[in-house]
C-alpha cells in the first residue's frame, strides 16, 4: 500500500464517547487535521482479514491539534493490512477551551484515553496494541503504563516526546516550557521511560522508532527510555534512523527509515505468536 492514498478513506464507524459538538476536519485529504476537538471520538477501521488484534492509534500534533490523515488514517489502514482492527483516537487537548469557555485540564487527554480503554473492554477480546506517532506516541506511552483490566500487549512509539519535554529532563537543556501550561503539566505528569518516574515505565514490550537528528524531538527521548529498560529489564526494541526527518510516518521512502514499518511488522508478529 502506497501512502498518501489518492482518495479519501472513511472509517467503518465513528464512536462518540463524550458530549460535545461534532468535530470538524480542517484541510484537504490527505493532509486533514483537527484544530478544535469538542468531543472524544473513536474512528474505527476494520480489517478485511480475520482480525488477530486491535490497536488504539494516536496521531500527533503537539497537543495543539491532531494530524488525522498522515498519522491516523494511514496508520490505521497499514494496521488493517496486517489483520489488525484500528481505532483512531480523536481526544481533547489540554489547555484548550470548551463550549462553556472552561479551560480543559492537564489530564483531559489522559481521561479520554482511559475512556477508550473502557469502551474497548466492552468489545471483542482481541489483543490490544497502542500505536502513536509524535505527541501521539507520548499518549501511546501513557496508555501503555495503565493498570487497566484491558491491558495492552505492546506499544509502538515513533519520534515521540515521551520524556525530555519534562521540566526536569529537558533536551536540549534550558528549552523553554511549552504553552499552554496545561500541556507542559501533562508532560510533567507523564515522563515515559524515566527510572525515577516509575508510574511512567510500561511493563509491556515497546517498539521505538526515532530520527537521529530530529530537532523537534531530540534522540534523548529514546535514549532515556533505553537506559531505563537496561536497568529495569523491560523489553524495548529501538530503531534509530540517521537521515529521517521528524514526522516520517509511512510516506518517506528514501533511506532506511522508509522500511521502518517492516521492522514493526516483524515485531508485531512475534508479539502475537
Amino acid at each position: 500500500m502506497q501512502f498518501p492514498l489518492k482518495h479519501t478513506v472513511e472509517p467503518d464507524e465513528v464512536y462518540v464517547l463524550s458530549s460535545g459538538a461534532e468535530n470538524v476536519l480542517q484541510g484537504e485529504w490527505p493532509e486533514r487535521f483537527y484544530s478544535e476537538i469538542h468531543r472524544l471520538e473513536l474512528h474505527y477501521f476494520k480489517t478485511k482479514q480475520p482480525a488477530r488484534a486491535r490497536a488504539l492509534v494516536f496521531g500527533g500534533g503537539g497537543y495543539l491539534q491532531l494530524v488525522h490523515d498522515k498519522e491516523g488514517v494511514e496508520i490505521a489502514l497499514w494496521l488493517n493490512s496486517l489483520g489488525i482492527d484500528a481505532y483512531v483516537v480523536t481526544h481533547r487537548l489540554p489547555g484548550t477551551v470548551d463550549e462553556k469557555n472552561n479551560v480543559r485540564s492537564q489530564d483531559i487527554a489522559f481521561k479520554d484515553g482511559l475512556r477508550c480503554l473502557e469502551f474497548l473492554k466492552q468489545q471483542t477480546e482481541l489483543p490490544l496494541i497502542h500505536v502513536g506517532l509524535s505527541s501521539g506516541g507520548h499518549m501511546a506511552g501513557v496508555m501503555a503504563c495503565q493498570k487497566s483490566p484491558l491491558k495492552a500487549q505492546g506499544a509502538v512509539i515513533a519520534y515521540a516526546p515521551i520524556n525530555a519535554n519534562h521540566r526536569q529532563y529537558k533536551a536540549p537543556e534550558g528549552k523553554p516550557d511549552y504553552p499552554p501550561v496545561e500541556k507542559q503539566d501533562f508532560y510533567d505528569d507523564w515522563a515515559i521511560g524515566i527510572e525515577s518516574e516509575p508510574h511512567g515505565i510500561p511493563d509491556i514490550p515497546v517498539f521505538l522508532a526515532y530520527a537521529l537528528h530530529d530537532q523537534a524531538v531530540p534522540i534523548d527521548h529514546a535514549l532515556n527510555f533505553i537506559k531505563t529498560a537496561q536497568v529495569t529489564g523491560n523489553s524495548v526494541e529501538a530503531h534509530v534512523y540517521p537521515d529521517a526527518p521528524h514526522g516520517f510516518a509511512l510516506r518517506e521512502k528514501q533511506g532506511a527509515h522508509g522500511q521502518w514499518h517492516h521492522a514493526v511488522e516483524r515485531w508485531i508478529n512475534q508479539l502475537l505468536d
